[in-house]
């Protein structure tokens, strides 16, 4: 089991770093933890340039001039935790709705149509709502149009990975939200998300079930962001010692308006989200890196071939809201409402190909 520092003193061990540290860990070939540390200081603020510049070298030469795309599908806003910090929380008074079978495929059928080829299923927390049996019975349906199906669910059992594994899914994400503990019982008020072990296991689960990829990620502005940055590299060095063969991404979610109004307990700013992920980066080469649209279409713009990899686009965060454009109920409101066309616009601008399909299930063997 990964049993994670605590949280406090990696706060302290980083904000111990030194400048000499910073210039130490900017001189390793592959910086270890100890260095990641140094690079997630405030000492190393004056050096987000020279830190871009790795960033970018090493991701031109492991992913080559490429960005993937991916939509979201959200499928029901039906929660049954109660998270302060969350638009699908129990406690909002929002339009509640879980797609049928038939509604969840016409929502897939029009992302096809628009040219994506990789989709993430995201759902709240409600088993009575989003079981293991409704979620095979979707990638039954979706598993010969899509090359990759994503899903963001509640955490299940290993047993019920594998069973969605052989339905058809090919990868989880599912995020700490934070890794402080302390705070951890405080945002979660109730719910079976309350057990902060259980779901910081997840990913092991997801992993040991045959998941080719597994995504976690902290929830930025909940916590200290270079502590949960920190943490995420101890989870993710533990995850591929135990899981060599299975691929990993993490992604930087920042907190965006949401029904419940709850205001960031921590700012994170853009250039410390930039940092965060160059820091990344230079500590994992192969991690892939996802950058979603709750950043402004801006940012995403300008952090294009400096570490992330993999971008969402023309996402709605409303279940049906891509066959209706007036469904209410999204879990947050976005911050690049830019149509899939035009994110490749702006991928190709860059000098990059935007990569719709980059996979494919028969390369997988069979089980």
């Amino acid at each position: 089991m990964f049993e994670p520092p605590e949280f406090k003193q990696l706060s302290e061990q980083i904000l111990g770093r030194t400048t000499a540290d910073v210039e130490k860990a900017l001189s390793c070939k592959r910086p270890e933890l100890a260095n990641l540390a140094a690079l997630l200081s405030p000492a190393a603020e004056p050096y987000l340039q020279q830190m871009a510049a790795r960033a970018s070298e090493i991701t031109l030469n492991r992913f080559g001039r490429t960005t993937q795309l991916y939509a979201p599908i959200y499928l029901s806003n039906y929660c049954t935790n109660r998270c302060v910090y969350c638009g699908f929380s129990a406690d909002n008074h929002i339009k509640r709705k879980c797609l049928t079978l038939d509604a969840a495929e016409s929502e897939a059928a029009i992302l096809h149509d628009r040219g994506f080829r990789h989709i993430l299923l995201v759902s709240g927390e409600a088993e009575n709502a989003v079981n293991v049996e409704y979620m095979e019975a979707i990638a039954l349906r979706l598993r010969d149009k899509f090359a990759a199906v994503s899903i963001e669910i509640q955490p299940l059992s290993t047993e019920d990975y594998h069973r969605l594994f052989l339905a058809g899914i090919t990868a989880v994400a599912v995020y700490q939200e934070t890794y402080d503990r302390d705070l951890y019982r405080k945002v979660h008020l109730s719910g079976k998300k309350t057990d902060y072990d259980y779901r910081l296991q997840t990913p092991a689960r997801a992993a040991a079930a045959g998941m080719r990829e597994v995504g976690i990620g902290p929830l930025l502005g909940l916590s200290d962001w270079r502590a949960e940055g920190l943490s995420i590299a101890h989870h993710l060095h533990w995850l591929r010692k135990q899981f060599w063969s299975t691929a990993f991404t993490v992604s930087f979610p920042r907190m965006r308006p949401a029904a419940g109004e709850f205001a960031p307990l921590q700012l994170v700013s853009e250039r410390n989200l930039s940092q965060l992920i160059f820091a990344l980066r230079l500590f994992d080469p192969d991690v892939g890196l996802l950058v979603s649209t709750r950043e402004e279409a801006r940012y995403r713009d300008g952090m294009i071939g400096l570490g992330p990899t993999r971008y969402s686009a023309g996402s709605c965060t409303a279940p049906g809201g891509y066959g209706d454009s007036d469904s209410e109920g999204e879990q947050f409101s976005v911050g690049d409402n830019r149509s899939l066309e035009e994110v490749c616009a702006a991928i190709r601008k860059k000098g990059f190909d935007p990569v719709y399909k980059d996979w494919d299930r028969e390369f997988q063997h069979s089980t």
